[in-house]
């Protein structure tokens, strides 16, 4: 794989499949050439969402226990679809793509701001979680880490996509 050449994880939240966003949202990444590499429908536990947020993303290191649970709380609500995409400098565009993780900032053409709208503000003075929709690897060093959590090397596969002469 080439330097440039990078896979990253993202997860749709239970807020995406129960809402009926997944298509929408997957077609988007598709669109703007992302090769699906890794795919699968899944209900971790607790354990596995702390090595997640904590162990790997310090959710609780950087804003604390309380929302660490809220997290728990609202990843737990149901199962998630977690994908693994690969593409020229993937990590960066699919941040882009996928826009702030406070959906209020999220700008129109982002995921978050075409198909979610709740604040900080409202979220705090409701004591809840955020439902933005999905989770996206921040970095490319996360990406590694959170791609080798959530699949294994043989559930991560290589393939010629048509497209890839315009995308690579």
């Amino acid at each position: 794989m080439s330097k440039n050449l990078e896979q990253t994880l993202v997860l749709f939240k239970p807020d995406a499949l129960q809402r009926g966003l997944v298509g929408e949202i997957l077609t988007r990444f598709e669109r703007v050439g992302l090769r699906i590499v890794g795919t699968k429908m899944i209900a971790p536990d607790k354990a596995h969402f702390h090595t997640h947020y904590e162990d790997i993303g310090q959710v609780i290191t950087r804003r604390g226990e309380t929302v660490f649970n809220q997290v728990l709380g609202m990843m737990t609500d149901g199962p998630v679809i977690a994908m693994v995409f690969e593409g020229v400098e993937a990590v960066a565009l699919v941040r882009k793509m996928v826009g702030a993780t406070e959906p209020k900032s999220s700008a129109p053409g982002t995921i978050r701001g075409d198909f979610s709208h709740m604040s900080y503000g409202y979220a705090d003075t409701e004591d809840k979680g955020i439902p933005n929709l999905i989770h996206a690897s921040g970095d490319s060093e996360e990406a590694v880490k959170e791609v080798a959590h959530w699949f294994s090397d043989e559930e991560l596969f290589d393939y010629e996509a048509l497209h890839e002469k315009f995308t690579r």
